[in-house]
Formats: C-alpha cells, sequence, structure tokens
C-alpha cells in the first residue's frame, strides 16, 4: 500500500474516530444535564406542592412550633421542630461515632495496612454500604435496641442513640472510602521528608498527613453526614417515632424522613396534612443540598490547595 492509498484510509478512520469521541462527549454531558434537571424538578415539585402548606399555616409556625399533631381535636398543629431537632440529634450522634471510627479506619488501610490486608479490609468495609437498610433496622430492634435497654434500665431500646448507632453502620462506608482516598492522595514526598526529619509514622500521620488531607476528610465526613441525615428505614424502625421534642439520646424521637414515611401514604389528598408533608420534605431537601454543597466546596479546595 502506498502513501496516497494509506492517506486515504486514515482519513475517513480518523473521522470516524473524532465523531465517536465527540459522541461519548455529547452522551455524557447530557447525562450530566439530565442530572441538574432532575435535581431542579424535585425541588420545582417540592416547593410547589409544599408552598400550598401555607395557604392555611402561618409559616412561623410550621418552622418554630414543636407541635406536631395533625388530627388534634383542638385543631390541627403542624411545627416541625421537634422533627427537626430529633434529625439533627440523630445525625450528629450518628457522627460522634463515624468520625473518629471512620478516619480511624481510614488512616489504617493508608498508613499501615499490609496490602493483603487492605485489599480484603476495604472492600468490607464498602460492602456495609450493601446491607439493606430494613435489615439494619431489624438488628436495631432485636440486638441494639435490647442492649441500649438493659445498659441503661429503660424500658425498651427504640432511642435516638439506638438511632445514632445504627446510622455509624450505614455512614461509614462513605467516610472510609473517601477519607482513605484523600490520605492517599498525599505526595508520598511530605511521609519521606517528615520521616528524614525524625518523625515517626504516627507522628508523619497527625502532624503531616492528615493536615495535608484535611479538606478531603471532611468533604467524606460531610458526605457521610448527608447519607445519614436522608436514611428513611433504619430510622423509623429504630428510633420508636414519638413526635415529641427529643429529651436526649435515650428518649424516642422521629425525625423528617420517618414522619413523611409514615404519614404520606394515608393522608388524603390535596389536604394541609399533604400539602405540610411536602413542606417538610422541602425543608429536609433544602438542608441535605447545602450538606452536599458544603462538601463539594471542601472538595474543590482540596483540588486547589494540591
Amino acid at each position: 500500500m502506498n502513501e496516497t492509498t494509506a492517506l486515504a484510509v486514515s482519513g475517513p478512520a480518523r473521522r470516524r474516530s473524532r465523531f465517536g469521541e465527540r459522541f461519548i462527549e455529547w452522551t455524557l454531558a447530557a447525562c450530566g444535564y439530565a442530572s441538574i434537571l432532575v435535581l431542579a424538578g424535585i425541588f420545582a415539585l417540592l416547593l410547589w406542592q409544599g408552598a400550598k402548606a401555607f395557604r392555611e399555616i402561618p409559616l412561623w409556625e410550621f418552622l418554630t412550633s414543636a407541635r406536631w399533631d395533625p388530627t388534634s381535636p383542638e385543631g390541627a398543629r403542624y411545627g416541625i421542630l421537634s422533627m427537626v431537632a430529633s434529625t439533627v440529634l440523630v445525625t450528629l450522634g450518628a457522627m460522634a461515632f463515624t468520625v473518629p471510627l471512620g478516619l480511624g479506619v481510614a488512616a489504617y488501610l493508608s498508613e499501615f495496612a499490609p496490602a493483603r490486608v487492605r485489599e480484603v479490609l476495604k472492600p468490607a468495609v464498602e460492602m456495609l454500604a450493601s446491607i439493606p437498610s430494613v435489615v439494619v433496622g431489624f438488628i436495631g430492634i432485636v440486638v441494639v435496641g435490647p442492649a441500649i435497654a438493659k445498659l441503661f434500665g429503660l424500658p425498651h431500646g427504640l432511642t435516638a442513640l439506638n438511632g445514632a448507632v445504627l446510622l455509624t453502620v450505614m455512614a461509614l462506608p462513605t467516610a472510609v472510602s473517601l477519607a482513605e482516598d484523600a490520605l492517599r492522595a498525599v505526595p508520598r514526598d511530605y511521609r519521606l521528608a517528615s520521616l528524614a526529619l525524625g518523625a515517626n509514622p504516627w507522628e508523619t500521620l497527625v502532624k503531616v498527613t492528615i493536615p495535608s488531607a484535611a479538606p478531603g476528610i471532611l468533604a467524606a465526613m460531610m458526605l457521610a453526614m448527608g447519607r445519614a441525615i436522608g436514611e428513611t428505614m433504619t430510622v423509623l424502625m429504630a428510633c420508636g417515632n414519638a413526635p415529641a421534642f427529643p429529651g436526649g439520646f435515650l428518649s424516642p424521637v422521629r425525625t423528617m424522613t420517618a414522619t413523611i414515611a409514615i404519614e404520606l401514604g394515608e393522608v388524603p389528598h390535596g389536604t394541609a396534612h399533604y400539602f405540610a408533608l411536602f413542606a417538610v420534605g422541602l425543608v429536609l431537601f433544602v438542608i441535605s443540598f447545602a450538606v452536599n454543597w458544603v462538601a463539594d466546596a471542601f472538595i474543590r479546595r482540596g483540588r486547589r490547595a494540591g
């Protein structure tokens, strides 16, 4: 084959290759824009339906009242403060367990674990995310809850503490996987320089590696928090479902997600109660979006610092 023939053949091949690359780029871009449209559509639906609740429910009462009692004979009450407080309580409790456990496991995997151990332990931790939430809730009812009741002398263990322990199981895979990735992204030269100056591996981890990976670690924990906030079935089964302001970790609580799951299927369509549940969903959406936005900000900061 002479040079002229080769050029004639390679020309159409190059054009087909460029078309294939552009098609893939267009497809990926379309998927990205579709995700944005879906997110915007969910927000628009929640806003459209939720706003209708405030035709009958004062906005200030909805946000600041701790009483949620749609069937009260004295008049329906739609205050979400108790649900917001319960959601925050259970989530913060879960993060109190998740942050040290997640960071500790991630540091071990990144800095100290032999290769064979890492190959087994990391997938095992990540597999926790595949456990159905109803199974985790069942474990909370039959194992964790009774243990909490026995430990603290309670009539039952369906409390905020039970939910926090179970949400730790749900959030830990996200925290460990992303925090370990952030630690391993720290340049090896940083560790070698620290060791060359006389620091031991533990001092290098605490004073060099973790500070260098701090934005990524914070993003990992924020994303784990978002995972905990949005969990429904586990807290529905394990937290006691008491629609009252929480008295502490040993009291039964009801989160925003649990309230929507319990009541939306039975409430009459088009009522104030129906639209109030959409308003609860809107508040939950805003909180979850804010948490994920903060996590994304930490990720961008880490990339700029890198």
